[in-house]
């Protein structure tokens, strides 16, 4: 089956009625778990954007915690998890704001991270992909915020 064109679909969204949207919205949550993640976030997190930040940072903060130390391998693994997670919650939001302070967040707790990354060269090139990425697209924010996360940047490079 080849799916339908976003036009083709937005047009047929339009010509829907209430009732066949919610059990749309309904049927697409039953289906994929990031369908479910993105409405939860869409319907109840998009109004308060600090909120749904603090949360992810608090997720942050517990995978982490969990991470298992007895190898590079399994800290590269577990990294690389945390990562993919960061990603997939900055695709459901539009804000430039929240994906570069995720990423910086990223970055502070992995330059932390103990046994040092400094031991290991593909968690060296996670982290410096991640800065690159996160000072690339703050270029595209307003000057004060370019000001305050260059600094945050300036500080995490520092640290090397």
């Amino acid at each position: 089956m080849k799916p339908a064109s976003s036009k083709e679909i937005s047009t047929e969204l339009k010509l829907s009625t209430h009732k066949e949207l919610v059990e749309l919205c309904l049927r697409l949550a039953r289906f994929k778990k990031e369908n479910k993640e993105l409405l939860t976030y869409l319907l109840f997190e998009s109004d308060n954007e600090t909120s749904y930040i603090n949360s992810i940072k608090q997720e942050i903060d517990e995978q982490f915690d969990a991470i298992n130390k007895s190898s590079y391998y399994f800290i590269k693994k577990s990294v690389r998890k945390i990562l993919r997670n960061i990603n997939k919650y900055n695709r459901y939001t539009n804000h430039k704001e929240t994906e570069v302070e995720l990423l910086l967040y990223f970055c502070k707790k992995l330059k932390e991270l103990k046994p040092s990354i400094e031991g290991n060269l593909m968690l060296k090139n996670i982290f410096e992909n991640q800065l690159k990425k996160a000072a690339k697209i703050t270029k595209s924010l307003h000057e004060d915020l370019q000001r305050d996360y260059g600094v945050e940047i300036n500080v995490l490079l520092e640290k090397k």
